[in-house]
């Protein structure tokens, strides 16, 4: 499912937190976003998931601008922050919240939850913690499972590496290469971690101050392009 976003901004007063005038992100791809913090990733996020409306512009998911037809939601997977959470469920009990929006059966359920076993690392089931009661780690294995859990065409993940131990990196970036590979699934991932982003991402988008500084095709070349470009930024602040 292809995106377009069209002349998308968002001021706040004389501050332009975002300004992109012209993304196209094609079905299938795996777009990273980078950019120190302040940056405009987030606010790019949520204009793009009709969380905060834009000061101008639209984002269109497949032909559905997502300000005007929801339909997108439909098959749109998402995890930004812990406030998509519902901190006084069971995981099981959240998962089965998920479930019942897309209308899956509990076998439908069953069957996907095993699918994340390496990840959740016997840490999520059969447990009896609630989500607000797990790790921050923890909590993001339960999000970013709920925002799979119906197999999406357009997956959306803010910092999905963040509060991760390395092992549990390591196998999401795996889980995140195969949903491309297997899956055609179309991804935006954001991420201050610039090995993994370069590594699960073919096109990457530098964004500073809320504005595009640049586009890069990822290359083997891209991860030390970045690396020299934020340790100049960092010397300059």
């Amino acid at each position: 499912m292809d995106i377009r976003i069209n002349h998308l901004t968002k001021v706040y007063s004389d501050y332009t937190a975002m300004s992109a005038p012209d993304l196209k992100i094609p079905s299938g791809e795996s777009f990273g976003l980078v950019g120190n913090n302040g940056a405009g990733k987030t606010t790019l996020f949520r204009c793009l998931m009709d969380l905060i409306e834009p000061t101008t512009g639209e984002v269109i998911i497949g032909d559905m601008p997502v300000q005007v037809n929801g339909d997108w939601k439909e098959f749109t997977g998402s995890y930004l922050d812990e406030n998509f959470l519902i901190g006084h469920l069971l995981p099981e009990e959240y998962f089965d919240f998920i479930a019942s929006l897309h209308r899956l059966s509990k076998e439908d359920v069953s069957k996907k939850l095993g699918e994340f076993e390496e990840l959740f690392n016997g840490e999520i089931l059969g447990g009896d913690k609630l989500i607000r009661d797990l790790s921050k780690g923890n909590q993001k294995k339960v999000g970013i499972a709920a925002a799979l859990l119906f197999d999406p065409k357009v997956l959306v993940l803010d910092e999905p590496f963040a509060n991760l131990d390395p092992s549990t990196q390591i196998r999401l970036k795996d889980l995140l290469k195969r949903l491309k590979t297997d899956r055609g699934v179309t991804m935006l991932i954001s991420s201050h971690d610039l090995q993994h982003v370069t590594e699960v991402c073919e096109r990457i988008v530098l964004l500073e101050k809320g504005h595009i500084i640049n586009d890069i095709k990822t290359s083997s070349q891209t991860l030390a392009e970045l690396e020299e470009y934020f340790s100049k930024v960092g010397q300059t602040v």
